[in-house]
């Protein structure tokens, strides 16, 4: 065959050609492209870093952001709870007071009422003698035929009125 006779003869050249090709794939690739993409892995980690960095600090400035406004949240809310304890302590003693009151008002309106019982028992009472002693009068009278003084009678009711 005539080409692996020709073998011989063209490999120096062949080799030759392959040791250029080599060396300018090395150089341009090796020496130009893989610096350039090394550069920008580089320059990619780098700004993956500053992102994290910069995400750590904004979650850290978040967290205080939360924690301040918790702390205003729970001062608020015990502030609340004052005015609402002051309020009901207020409204509390406000009620007493009008209870106090009320209650004065209706101790002296049972006084006064108690009093005007005993007034008007006491009247009846004495009305109720007084009739006492004249339905006596007049049964006596009818009965007896005996005509009996006021003072008398009134004597006898009273006395019939402490022993009933």
């Amino acid at each position: 065959m005539p080409q692996i006779a020709q073998i011989m003869e063209t490999y120096s050249s062949q080799i030759f050609w392959l040791l250029v090709t080599f060396g300018f794939v090395f150089f341009v690739v090796g020496r130009g492209m893989v610096p350039r993409v090394m550069d920008t892995v580089a320059e990619r980690d780098n700004q993956i870093a500053s992102d994290l960095a910069a995400a750590e600090a904004a979650r850290a400035q978040a967290d205080d952001e939360e924690e301040a406004w918790r702390k205003r949240e729970n001062e608020n809310r015990a502030a609340a709870q004052a005015l609402v304890a002051k309020a009901k302590a207020d409204a509390a003693a406000k009620s007493e007071k009008k209870l106090a009151s009320a209650q004065k008002r209706l101790d002296t309106k049972l006084e006064t009422a108690a009093t005007e019982i005993a007034e008007a028992r006491t009247a009846a009472l004495a009305e109720v003698e007084g009739v006492a002693a004249e339905a006596a009068q007049d049964i006596v009278k009818q009965l007896a035929g005996v005509k009996v003084t006021a003072a008398v009678a009134k004597t006898a009711v009273k006395k019939a009125m402490t022993n009933a």
